[in-house]
């Protein structure tokens, strides 16, 4: 039995499309790399098993949140599944954050999007560790969620990336907005910085501005942003740099969503561009499990962040005492006449 106040270390496991970060993780802290079963039955409902023995032990769900609407109620299940077969506790590692940017009612009769989700989160998790989550008008997580949230930052790792990559470069930011994080990339690695002028006019409408960067003739530019999602910012960036007698320039992004025909849009535009692994991509470069990892190994040491264990484990029925699995759920009993 753990000592009071101590979790035995976190056992990890991937919902589908994690696989490959889950991994990084668990090699990353050294722990165990856990099992789960999903599918889906003809009618489109999720089927979820964990195939890993959860029982008093801290349980870490991997899983990006990009697109959250196709596989969201899968990971309530793997967490509800883990708790009531004994789970001590269960936190999400959810390397992109969704539902931050409607952050207040614009139009009368909007749904609070932001502030609906972190309801869910915070009932369905004991925890919430994350990388760049896009706060808008929210000084913290901790506005929006009831559990403990950790915030990671990733640009650190970009700066790395530059350092190492980019001759003389440029760094780059998308607006006004982005200055104070542009300029601590910019800081790291000795380099200028310039932030773009921005205004936006709607989800696909945005007006970008240059400034004059002709001080700058012969570094290499560098767009750095925290998300890209519709790509507009960057493909207009992309294009106007050469009529200020620019190279191509190099991207890095944190979260590299690229909605729809973006990433094909601006791929032409560029030299090279590059995302994390917050969203699985094809220009991922940058890993952020070394990252993550020790603000896990951190948590493993206490209980003390812990508002409450959302309910005890379910007791075990007769089947499971007796060790007999019940019938699988896509196989009804005999006693149905074989309808669903």
């Amino acid at each position: 039995m753990p000592s009071p106040g101590h979790r035995p270390e976190p056992l990890i496991l991937a919902l589908p499309g994690n696989e490959a970060f889950a991994r990084n993780l668990a090699n990353a802290g050294a722990w165990k790399l856990g099992t789960i079963e999903t599918r889906s039955f003809p009618d489109g409902e999720s089927y979820v098993r964990i195939l890993s023995d959860v029982a008093e032990r801290s349980v870490a769900l991997v899983c990006t949140l990009a697109r959250p609407d196709e596989g969201f109620l899968r990971l309530v299940y793997a967490a509800d599944a883990a708790r009531a077969l004994g789970a001590s506790d269960v936190t999400l590692i959810a390397p992109y954050l969704a539902y931050m940017r409607q952050d207040r009612r614009f139009l009368s009769g909007e749904a609070v999007t932001s502030r609906s989700f972190a309801r869910l989160i915070s009932s369905t998790f004991d925890r919430l560790i994350t990388v760049d989550p896009h706060l808008h008008r929210y000084a913290s997580l901790s506005a929006l969620y009831t559990i403990p949230t950790i915030t990671l930052h990733a640009a650190p790792l970009l700066a790395d990336w530059i350092a190492v990559e980019v001759a003389r470069p440029l760094v780059i930011g998308p607006d006004a907005e982005s200055e104070q994080w542009v300029s601590a990339i910019a800081a790291r690695i000795g380099a200028p910085y310039a932030v773009l002028s921005k205004i936006r006019h709607g989800d696909r409408d945005v007006e970008v501005a240059l400034p004059d960067l002709s001080a700058w003739s012969g570094l290499q530019p560098v767009l750095v942003d925290d998300i890209a999602s519709s790509g507009h910012t960057l493909i207009e960036a992309a294009r106007q740099l050469p009529q200020q007698g620019f190279a191509p320039p190099d991207v890095a992004v944190v979260h590299g969503i690229f909605a729809g025909d973006s990433f094909e849009r601006l791929k032409p535009l560029c030299r090279r561009i590059v995302s994390s692994d917050a969203v699985s991509h094809a220009s991922n470069v940058i890993a952020l499990a070394p990252l993550i990892a020790p603000s896990l190994a951190a948590t493993a040491e206490s209980v003390s962040d812990l508002i409450r264990h959302r309910r005890p484990p379910e007791p075990l029925d007769d089947v499971e005492r007796a060790g007999i699995d019940s019938f699988p759920a896509s196989d009804p009993p005999s006693w149905t006449g074989g309808r669903d």
